[in-house]
């Protein structure tokens, strides 16, 4: 559990840090829509340069990231495993009963992996290279024009921060239960699946009870610092847009416009 590196911040003082939150919010969106608009290698060869660079940026070493999917590697190997032997061809290297082994299926499981991949790592260095707070008042002004329609903007924001906030902190819960846990004698690790599963259960009333114990903290914390959501509300940081996210964002457009050219050639 401890591994899980997504909603956790990376403290520095990179290029990538110093952007704004409102950029980079913009971008990680902008990046998801595109790679569903990548249909061949190439395209993900450039996405995937985009995410190293992204990467190298923000001076987090790479080995990092790569411990961070260990907890999502089983969903990641299922869903590519659903696309490599349920996909029928024409070009059928193997097959079994129902399943088959073809190379349109190597090629979406292939297209998939790297979807999934691409998308956690730039989801992922958002988060590191964000602070919560920053990240919700970035969205808040982003999606600022629905007030028009009465769109609570302030609570959706609010609602996100504690989120990313406390992601981490209830898997951190979650680790000290199972230690406690094992110091009595249980075993999460050996056994049969469902047997495994079933030593799980135990976790989720303490896991529970010490949730409730975190919001009940936070909501008293907040009432005593008077704490005021909505119009006429104070900020401590100022969000500012200044030259090397202009740079950023036109960087991204061009290579944005370079690779669907180059989808439509193909």
């Amino acid at each position: 559990m401890n591994k899980l590196i997504f909603g956790r911040y990376y403290p520095g003082n990179s290029f990538v840090h110093r952007l704004d939150p409102r950029l980079k919010l913009i971008l990680n969106i902008l990046f998801i829509v595109l790679i569903f608009f990548a249909q061949h290698w190439p395209s993900y060869v450039i996405l995937g340069a985009v995410v190293v660079v992204s990467v190298w940026a923000s001076g987090i070493y790479l080995s990092f990231f790569l411990r961070g999917l260990r907890p999502m590697l089983w969903l990641i190997l299922f869903t590519v495993g659903l696309q490599l032997f349920f996909t029928s061809g024409q070009h059928v290297y193997w097959q079994w009963g129902w399943l088959s082994l073809s190379r349109e299926g190597l090629i979406n499981a292939g297209y998939i992996a790297a979807r999934f991949l691409l998308i956690i790592f730039m989801s992922t260095l958002l988060t590191l290279t964000t602070q919560p707070l920053e990240i919700a008042d970035g969205l808040e002004y982003l999606i600022s024009p629905l007030r028009v329609i009465k769109f609570p903007v302030n609570e959706v924001a609010l609602m996100l921060s504690i989120a990313l906030r406390f992601v981490p902190k209830l898997m951190d819960e979650t680790t000290k239960i199972m230690n406690a846990q094992r110091a009595r004698g249980v075993d999460f690790n050996n056994g049969s699946l469902l047997k495994r599963a079933k030593a799980l259960l135990p976790l989720l009333i303490p896991l529970m009870m010490s949730s409730i114990d975190i919001a009940s903290d936070l909501t008293t914390a907040m009432i005593s610092r008077g704490y005021r959501d909505g119009e006429g509300r104070t900020r401590y940081r100022i969000l500012k847009w200044q030259m090397r996210d202009s740079w950023v964002l036109g960087a991204f457009v061009v290579i944005s416009t370079g690779m669907l050219v180059l989808e439509r050639m193909m």
